[in-house]
């Protein structure tokens, strides 16, 4: 098997493998450049980008528990100008194979938008990720992947505001997570991520006070592989879009669930923060296993999900 049968097209963009490196974990790159070849990797999406600086939610931000990883950091970022002058123009000056998609936030509608206006001129973006997971302040804090009218409105605006390929990140917790995806294809959405992580608490017993200074936060980990895998299948089912498979992704045999349910890239993130080196091992693992397996290319596997009557 060559190096090229991992190779994917996803939304106009040709990624030299599946592997990327998920929103929140890899910061802007340059944090992780030194202990990984982040060129050895499909891409990697960037750190939450808002209008304006975002401080965050307030420490601990993290805490780990058995079978996973809880945090709240509040989507902290330098905001678009910074990441703009400084941020964007260090990953176009170092990654040559590597694709990077922007993750973009914003707390109204318009915001998501107003960040891409601001970025798309920037060399080496290569398209974006849109958390609609986030609140909605002009909605009463409705999240804008759970309202139709809300998730359409910031699609259509982000589509107007670029001709790059436009991702859409949901929520394990929608209540028709397939239908959330046709919204945002129907719209002009390009591509669908899923899932974000998963609402939690935990408690310190000695304290009787939550672990994280916010209280609530995402829980991540081996845990939530079947839920992405899960939302990856109905999705895929749903919208002829590419689908980005984000959750509990440790092993190479991970990928390939993802890919049998119909993604066509997946993303590691908390596996990659306890191991830093692991998205790397990942692409040769997948390599390897396909070529065990006598998988010529991941289209073969690619929705090949077969149910027993």
């Amino acid at each position: 098997m060559t190096p090229s049968a991992l190779a994917v097209t996803a939304a106009g963009i040709d990624f030299q493998n599946p592997v990327l490196l998920a929103a929140g974990t890899a910061a802007y790159g340059r944090e992780l450049a030194s202990v990984i070849r982040l060129d050895a990797l499909g891409g990697l999406i960037t750190k939450a980008v808002s209008v304006e600086r975002r401080h965050g939610a307030p420490s601990p931000r993290v805490a780990e528990f058995e079978g996973g990883m809880i945090n709240a950091v509040g989507l902290a970022n330098p905001g678009v100008e910074e990441v703009r002058a400084d941020h964007l123009p260090w990953l176009a000056k170092n990654l040559r194979a590597a694709k990077v998609l922007v993750n973009v936030v914003g707390s109204r509608t318009e915001e998501f938008a107003t960040v891409i206006s601001m970025l798309d001129d920037s060399p080496g973006v290569a398209g974006y990720e849109l958390n609609v997971s986030c609140p909605n302040v002009a909605a009463g804090g409705m999240e804008f992947g759970a309202d139709s009218a809300s998730l359409t409105d910031v699609v259509r605006r982000a589509r107007a505001a670029t001709k790059k390929p436009v991702f859409i990140k949901l929520s394990p917790t929608l209540q028709d997570i397939a239908k959330s995806a046709q919204t945002a294809a129907d719209a002009g959405a390009d591509g669908i991520s899923v899932v974000n992580t998963m609402p939690g608490l935990d408690i310190d017993v000695e304290t009787r006070k939550p672990a994280l200074g916010f209280g609530t936060g995402g829980v991540s980990g081996p845990g939530l592989l079947p839920v992405g895998v899960l939302a990856t299948h109905k999705v895929s089912q749903a919208v002829r879009l590419p689908v980005i498979g984000v959750g509990g992704i440790s092993r190479a045999t991970d990928i390939v669930q993802y890919v049998i349910a119909g993604a066509s890239l997946i993303a590691v993130g908390t596996a990659a923060m306890q191991q830093p080196r692991l998205a790397e091992k990942l692409v040769d693992d997948l390599e390897n296993w396909c070529q065990k397996h006598g998988v010529g290319s991941l289209t073969e596997l690619r929705g090949s999900l077969a149910w027993e009557n």
